[in-house]
């Protein structure tokens, strides 16, 4: 006959389950409480929110590996602990970093909703970033690549207009596959670009992305929107808007065409934009005000790479360098 258990281990080992069950129940609540924070509250971005979901969820993941932990219970060490398990998943420091800034927000969400009293997560630094500086295009490799669509290609005039796009404007593919045709004032010379926070800003357009744009939206655009209705200034054949990952591909296509390195992306036209305007005088605080930076010390990121530049141009070309 098996032994009995003693009746305050069963009390004990009830109360745990039901505290499990209560969180569950719990996280369950909270997390569509946060997604509605972040998109009311906050203004942030559709995408932003659902990097923002999986990081979180990722973490709901990883605290069931530890059952002894509640929410309630965490501390500095266990975010610690967090932040090392990602590192040994070979995870980079900037998705780290992204990941920690998203636990932050939704303690912060919990401290708001009364869950928590205080929010520990704010005790935790950011990995360092930023390590490697970012790859840049030279002037000369941004003009072939702006001249890599040619009339073998299926939509060249289209695909030329959205090199032109990133490069004269720094935008992320995001706001390029969001940007509307009411958004753009080609008169005018600029275009209205809404960024991350839904914040909107003016960002100048150059001669270059003038003409494109002008060449694709009088012999293109119109054959590709002649069976539907799009508000978006970027279409596919079938008039449809063109997704981010989309104008992904577009430039890595064209990147590859002229030989460029298989990492270049939008965001490498958008770090070439800053560091030539840097390199050409731009004022520090213009250029965030153009790139949609929330903060200044992002903007201050890219003072590094021009830095990098000119050492190296003026260990090549001084006789003592």
């Amino acid at each position: 006959m098996p032994p009995r258990r003693r009746p305050d281990l069963i009390d004990a080992h009830a109360s745990q389950n039901n505290a499990d069950s209560a969180e569950l129940k719990s996280r369950q609540q909270w997390v569509p409480g946060f997604l509605d924070y972040l998109r009311a509250e906050c203004g942030m971005a559709g995408n932003t929110i659902k990097a923002y979901q999986a990081d979180v969820i990722m973490f709901w993941s990883w605290m069931e590996t530890r059952p002894e932990q509640t929410i309630w219970s965490v501390t500095l060490q266990t975010l610690s602990e967090y932040m090392a398990w990602l590192h040994d998943q070979r995870y980079a420091a900037t998705t780290i970093a992204r990941r920690l800034v998203s636990l932050k927000m939704f303690f912060r969400y919990l401290v708001i909703e009364g869950v928590l009293q205080e929010s520990t997560a704010e005790l935790i630094n950011s990995p360092k970033l930023w390590q490697n500086l970012p790859y840049v295009l030279s002037p000369d490799k941004v003009d072939q690549l702006l001249m890599a669509p040619v009339s073998q290609d299926r939509y060249m005039l289209r695909d030329r207009a959205i090199l032109a796009m990133f490069y004269a404007t720094g935008c992320r593919a995001s706001e390029i596959a969001g940007m509307k045709l009411s958004q753009v004032y080609l008169e005018e010379g600029y275009c209205k670009v809404r960024g991350k926070g839904n914040k909107e800003r003016m960002v100048s357009l150059n001669p270059v992305v003038h003409a494109a744009l002008e060449a694709y939206l009088k012999h293109e655009r119109a054959e590709m929107t002649k069976h539907r209705t799009c508000e978006e200034l970027f279409v596919n054949r079938s008039g449809r808007t063109l997704t981010r990952i989309t104008l992904w591909k577009i430039v890595k296509r064209y990147a590859a065409r002229i030989g460029c390195r298989k990492d270049v992306s939008p965001h490498t036209l958008r770090h070439s934009f800053a560091t030539h305007l840097l390199a050409g005088g731009a004022e520090i605080r213009a250029l965030q005000e153009m790139m949609g930076h929330a903060s200044i010390r992002t903007t201050q990121l890219y003072t590094h790479v021009e830095h990098s530049r000119l050492k190296a141009v003026h260990k090549k070309c001084h006789p003592r360098g």
